[in-house]
Order: C-alpha cells, then structure tokens, then sequence
C-alpha cells in the first residue's frame, strides 16, 4: 500500500475512510467466497443452476487482500457468504488469515451465514479463528418439508451443525425466509425452539432476486401480516436492539428472546444502511437491490500495489443509492433483479 498523501483523506499513508453520498459510513462486508451451494431453496436457486466456471472466482489470496483493503477503510465488521461459504474448497486458511485482523483490533467481528450442512467439521476451527457469532439458514423444523424447501437437503446434518457450533461455543442465530403457505403456521413453534436453545431468530420476506422456477407472488408473505399472527401467541415489545444488519428487533415475552423481522418489500430498511457487498468474482455490489456494480478484479490484478484498488472502492462508494427498488411485479410476475440471492449472498 502507498503512503503517499492522500488529498482526500489529509493523511499520510492512511486510506479514505468509507462515507457515501448520504453520509453514510460503510464499516460493513459482506463478501460471497461461492456462487455454489449443496441445497437448492426454491426462493433463492432453481433446481438446474449454472455456476461460474471455478477459473472466474478469485482466489482465496485475492479475496483475503480485497477484504484487508475493505479493513484499512474502515470496514470493521465482516461476513462470508456464499452460496455456501463452507463448500468452497480450502475456505478455512481464510478465516484463518482474515483472524488476524482481530488480532490487531482493526476487525471486530468476523462471521459467516450457513445453511448448516458442513458446519459440524468446521464449527471447532472457525471458533479457534475469532469466529462468535454464525447465522444458520433453517426455515422449518420439519424434515419432509425441509427437503422440499432446499431440494437436496438433510435437516439432520443441519441440526449435528446447530449442535457442534453451541458445542464449540458459537452464538447461533437462526434465519428463517417467510413462505406463504409453507412455513407460515410453523414460526411460532420455530420461535419457542430457537429461544429454547438460547437462539435468536430472524424471519425475513422473500426477495425478487433470480428465476428459481417457482412464482414469488406465490411465496410472498408480508411480515406485517406474519406478525399480527404472532402476536396472537406471543407478547413482542419492540426493542432497540441492533446487529449491524437491517432486522428490527422484539423481545419475545413469554421465551425472554429476541425476535427480528428483515422486511425488504413491506418497510424499506436503507435510511441506515452501512453496508456493501462483493461477490466471489471481485464485484462490488453497492446495494443488494440495485444492478449497479463495480469491478474490483481488474484493479485488484492490475498491480501489487492497493492503489488502484483503493481508487476504485472510492469511486464505487459514491455511487452507493439512497434505496432499493425491491418489489414483487404482481402483471408481469417476474423477479425485480435478474441476479439470484446466491450470486451476492443475501
């Protein structure tokens, strides 16, 4: 990296903190290491998927100095999805060497989302890497249905990884997508089970990201509606309670946990956003429901140095948009956004 005076910053050597158009400031990662998964759930992914060719990823080497040039500016909290983060062969020398950024205090917190399935060989190591806190993708706790939600999975390894990661020591929060007519009668039950083991739960609305061969007007259920319901059975206060993500929070009265609502459609979360995401082939995603991006692979190929990688981020930074444009197109019954969920991972 250079230390030659920054004019935009005034200070030697040091990069220009993350601050977008809406004085914003971006201390928030979230980095997709795969567009490949071991499930198929019918609202991010159809059944057939065509991944990249491995030869387009970045590799672990060039994902570890794009997340380290996201931690000199600033980024302080940071997130590996995928797809799967935990298929992507190789994947815990990068946590490994992320970990050192905690070491030194410049990182608070390094995590990953799951689906769980290889979580009970990892939970042990990603804890020895600074890793806290995980969040688990699980939408129901039934097996039948839970097969027929990812297509290809098992809700018992998903549980061994559950297990594992408490085991290990791991904070688990679970995230549950609201699918109307699927698992909608079954939420309240998922809340008693998660805070019974000391788990927070999140439900979150379905998003119009990619062709999954499955009609999203079919799936969608507005968490206004899924809340109403759950008040008939629990007592839920709202709380000021923040992860650094969009949920908005509610203590569960009767559980003594933590209820969150992520609600892209019913109530627009930007006003606060802190967040930008980047996928596994270098691409920088200023919101997850915009098509404008930015590509950092070629300045992050083009030299050794991280200057025009630094360039690069800035300039994709003040193209951050206020808001998304997430809706569910009730005439043309189509997804808002060609890119599926897994391009980007959530």
């Amino acid at each position: 990296m250079s230390t030659a005076f920054d004019s935009a910053s005034g200070e030697f050597g040091k990069p220009r903190a993350l601050i977008d158009p809406f004085a914003r400031a971006i201390t928030y990662l979230r980095v997709s290491v795969t567009d490949r998964c071991d499930f198929r759930c019918v609202y991010c992914m159809s059944e057939h998927m065509s991944f990249l060719p491995k030869a387009d990823l970045l590799s672990l080497e060039e994902l570890d100095r794009l997340c380290s040039a996201f931690v000199a500016k600033g980024v302080t909290k940071l997130r590996l999805t995928g797809g799967e983060p935990l298929v992507r062969r190789g994947i815990m020398t990068l946590f490994a060497s992320l970990s050192r950024h905690l070491e030194s205090g410049a990182l608070r917190e390094l995590t990953l989302t799951t689906n769980a399935s290889q979580l009970d060989k990892y939970a042990a190591e990603l804890k020895g890497y600074g890793v806290e806190r995980i969040n688990v993708s699980l939408d129901t706790l039934d097996a039948d249905k839970f097969r027929a939600i990812t297509r290809w999975g098992d809700l018992n390894k998903v549980m061994a990884g559950i297990d594992a990661a408490q085991t290990a020591g791991l904070k688990v929060k679970i995230n549950a997508v609201a699918l109307k007519g699927v698992n909608e009668d079954e939420i309240g039950d998922m809340i008693a089970w998660a805070h019974g083991r000391g788990m927070d739960l999140t439900v979150i609305e379905v998003m119009p990201l990619g062709e999954v061969g499955e009609d999203r007007l079919d799936q969608y259920l507005p968490l206004s509606m899924l809340r109403a319901r759950l008040a008939e059975r629990f007592t839920l206060d709202d709380i000021d309670y923040q992860t650094g993500g969009p949920a908005r929070y509610v203590q569960v009265k009767e559980t003594g946990g933590r209820l969150g609502f992520i609600t892209p459609l019913t109530h627009n979360f930007c006003e606060s956003c802190n967040r930008v995401r980047i996928t596994c082939t270098g691409t920088l995603f200023m919101c997850l429901g915009q098509e404008d991006a930015a590509d950092l692979r070629a300045p992050l190929r083009a030299s050794e140095s991280d200057e025009a990688l630094h360039r690069a981020i800035d300039a994709a930074i003040l193209r951050k948009p206020k808001g998304h444009d997430f809706v569910i197109d009730r005439r043309q019954r189509r997804p808002a956004l060609a890119r599926h969920m897994s391009v980007t991972g959530g």
